[in-house]
């Protein structure tokens, strides 16, 4: 136990009481003490690299090139991805894959290449391996994408897992983003990212790092192309990252360069090019298609640690009705459960909790609880004695049982990376549908103790079942959220099979969106807090997880108004919207604001359930395309410089541009828009882009664009379906997909597409068919063709 970690458990003693401290101080010193005997010292290392190549053996998709110290396997499949693994390493098991290895391309060939080295040549992409192990990626015309040089491992003499380094270049134009949940993003400047699933123990700002979830998903925008890199291993490691330079002319350029060391597990990577919806599309294809939410997840969520009682949530929500705002579900913090433990219920304050989830479900409004990873270890209470009967927990290397300190007190955690034990977990949320549940979140999954902010709740010793493999937490740690989401996931599968799961996770790793999405955890109260959030879900949404949203006004500290409302309107075009915040925080109603506030606010939630229908195409798209809701600005034009230093507003899909207040006393702003003509939906007034337009931001409202052209599904007055339609620029035509919704079940909807024509002043929609183009069968509203146009 070092000094870092007795200053936290002080403060743990500090926020949770004297025996609660007592007990976080044993649980830090039972994790290093077994870390010390688990863990053998690396003591003296070997360094080595692949050396020169020897022989090359063609096979489908690429082959083997072997070098005297190593071999790499390169394949490329039929979906266009790379896959690239040293030391003879394939691409399974993964954790990351939705299932089998995709097929290899029967059209690559490896074949020589100069200088004694080797390619591989396929229809978008061709891999050059030089002879001392160089990776270089080049566009089918030839120009360099990435080149990664020779890895280096750093072996134990005795034996162990070797540490590995990875340094590869890009040009000097490239920006970096992805890296899962980052604070400090979109954009990643220089800088080191840690990839270990972290709870800060406090809530963060910009800059904070790492958080909950980070995966190794990497995007690399430039002139010459997009790619993503992803480096299938889950073992702790450190990705430092520095954009390059131009040289102005001189042709003395400086690469980007980025740099993975990782602590263990082998060296292996995907790499995909192309446009981005292409990357997005080859990237769910590879880790597997999105959940898709109950339409009821996509409307507005109301939560608060500290709803204290059936009363209380009873008269939150009479406050919704009484105020005329809209409100589709309300979510329960640890403090509904019986002593903070994991499924169960406070009979007490909750005592007819069916009742109540009957009541609201009847008003359209659905119950969501909080599940937790960590079991009391208490003999008597049902979920830890049916979990010792399996022999369900996780068990350090002597044998013992781990154990560690989380709300409940002392506490044990089940090993998610056992099939078995999963499918037990699962079977336990039939408690929480009894109680009347609808949906779940999943916190202090990393997992995380308060013994053990910023490290880990079970020492890096712990034993691990991975899938009969078996391991240690050093490889399991990042996985173990993923790993609890499946496990929710396929459980209510099977007890609610009619029913699409709603499940959304702290914590998770590439795949996550298989199963649910996420939330940004305890972001802080603040401006800085207000731009971060929009940062993470651009980021995840980047990385394959397209839900995602934060707590609305921070998680630690009463906003001000101002800040309150401007968040509550970024939230309103984000995929989840919710309200929630620690009860020390004070409240998140929109009426304990003041009533402009609440005008205000009612303004957005509106708004936000006209446009449920888009959100809703946009979720079933996000299923089966890969792109997500929210997007950066340059996702339709990577190559345009001037977007891709846009961090101050999104793509809602590919019909609206959001650019939401970021700062305090702001009533005008500036927003750059992408190629073709936006019309910005308040006021009417119609821009050209590219460029910069500076318009109004007042307190009612943040700037939204909707492209020319666009069809935008909403919902009527009367609840319908209706097309909203954007009249194109003259010479030009539009169009857009509609995916209509029952909203709920798993029957496949049927995806309508539309076609906008404009001649003269005359808009013509049509709807595409098997038997050829016909009339709409919604009613259609034409917006902006008397729009004056304004110069950007």
């Amino acid at each position: 136990m070092d000094g870092r970690d007795l200053v936290r458990s002080v403060q743990a003693v500090g926020s949770a009481g004297v025996a609660q401290g007592l007990r976080t101080v044993r649980a830090a010193w039972r994790r290093k003490r077994a870390d010390t005997r688990g863990l053998p010292p690396r003591g003296a290392e070997r360094a080595r690299t692949p050396g020169e190549v020897r022989e090359a053996e063609p096979g489908p998709g690429g082959g083997v090139v072997r070098f005297s110290r190593s071999e790499l396997r390169v394949l490329v499949a039929v979906n266009g991805a790379v896959f690239w693994g040293w030391d003879g390493v394939g691409p399974e098991p993964s954790y990351a894959l939705a299932g089998r290895c995709p097929e290899p391309d029967p059209r690559a060939v490896l074949e020589p290449d100069k200088d004694g080295g080797w390619r591989v040549v396929a229809e978008r992409v061709t891999v050059a391996v030089s002879r001392h192990g160089a990776v270089e990626v080049r566009t089918p015309g030839g120009v360099p994408l990435r080149r990664d040089l020779p890895p280096r491992w750093w072996e134990p003499v005795g034996g162990g897992p070797a540490r590995w380094m990875q340094r590869s270049e890009v040009a000097a134009d490239a920006r970096f983003f992805g890296l899962g949940g980052r604070s400090s993003g979109p954009r990643l400047r220089d800088g080191g990212y840690r990839l270990w699933n972290t709870d800060p123990g406090r809530a963060f700002g910009p800059g904070d790092d790492p958080l909950y979830l980070t995966m190794p998903v990497q995007w690399v925008v430039a002139d010459a192309g997009t790619h993503l890199v992803f480096h299938d291993n889950s073992w702790d490691g450190t990705v430092t990252l520095r954009e390059g330079t131009e040289g102005a002319g001189s042709g003395h350029d400086r690469p980007g360069v980025s740099v993975l060391r990782m602590d263990g597990g082998p060296l292996r990577c995907w790499v995909v090019v192309g446009t981005p919806a292409r990357v997005a599309h080859v990237w769910a294809s590879l880790t597997g298609a999105a959940a898709l939410p109950p339409a009821w997840a996509l409307g507005h969520h109301h939560g608060r640690r500290g709803f204290g009682s059936e009363q209380e949530v009873r008269r939150i929500v009479a406050g919704y009705q009484e105020h005329d705002l809209p409100l589709d579900a309300v979510h329960l913090d640890i403090d509904h459960h019986d002593a903070h433990q994991v499924f169960t219920v406070d009979s007490d304050r909750f005592p007819k909790l069916p009742v109540l989830a009957e009541e609201l479900r009847r008003d359209g409004i659905r119950l969501v609880s909080i599940v937790g990873a960590a079991v009391p270890a208490a003999p008597g209470n049902a979920v830890y004695d049916a979990g010792a009967d399996r022999d369900a927990f996780v068990r350090d290397a002597s044998g013992e049982v781990v154990r560690g300190v989380v709300w409940p007190g002392e506490t044990v955690f089940p090993d998610f990376t056992h099939a078995r034990v999963r499918q037990w977990w699962g079977g336990l949320y039939r408690e929480r549908l009894a109680q009347g549940f609808s949906g779940f979140w999943h916190d202090m999954n990393e997992p995380t103790s308060f013994a053990a902010f910023g490290e880990t709740t079970l020492p890096r010793s712990a034993r691990h079942a991975l899938e009969g493999r078996g391991g240690d937490h050093r490889e399991a740690h990042n996985v173990y959220g993923l790993c609890m989401a499946r496990a929710a996931y396929e459980g209510l599968r099977e007890l609610v099979p009619e029913e699409r799961p709603f499940v959304f996770s702290r914590s998770g790793w590439a795949g996550l969106q298989r199963y649910g999405g996420t939330w940004s955890g305890d972001v802080a109260t603040g401006w800085a807090g207000l731009r971060a959030s929009l940062a993470l879900v651009v980021g995840l949404g980047l990385c394959g997880v397209p839900y995602s949203g934060p707590d609305v006004g921070g998680y630690d500290a009463t906003p001000s108004p101002e800040l309150y409302l401007r968040w509550f309107q970024l939230a309103a075009y984000l995929p989840l919207f919710r309200t929630h915040a620690s009860g020390r925080a004070g409240r998140r109603e929109p009426w304990e604001f003041g009533p402009e506030v609440l005008a205000r606010a009612r303004v957005a939630l509106v708004e936000r359930r006209r446009l449920l229908p888009y959100f809703v195409t946009l979720a079933h798209l996000a299923r089966r395309t890969g792109a997500p809701y929210v997007r950066p600005v340059w996702w339709g034009a990577p190559e345009d410089r001037a977007l891709r230093e846009c961090e101050d507003a999104f793509l809602l899909g590919d019909g609206l541009l959001v650019a939401p207040v970021l700062a305090p006393s702001v009533e005008r702003r500036t927003v750059r828009l992408p190629r073709g003509r936006w019309y910005d939906t308040a006021t009417g007034r119609a821009y050209e882009g590219p460029g910069q337009v500076r318009v109004e931001a007042p307190l009612e409202r943040v700037p939204v664009f909707a492209r020319a052209g666009a069809v935008i599904p909403v919902r009527g007055e009367q609840g319908g379906l209706e097309l909203e339609v954007w009249a194109p620029a003259p010479g030009h035509t539009g169009g857009g997909l509609v995916v209509p919704d029952a909203g709920d079940g798993w029957d496949e909807a049927e995806i309508e597409r539309y076609v906008v024509r404009r001649q003269g002043r005359r808009v013509t929609v049509e709807c595409e068919r098997d038997d050829g183009p016909g009339a709409p069968s919604r009613a259609v509203r034409v917006r902006g063709l008397d729009a004056p146009v304004a110069q950007t």
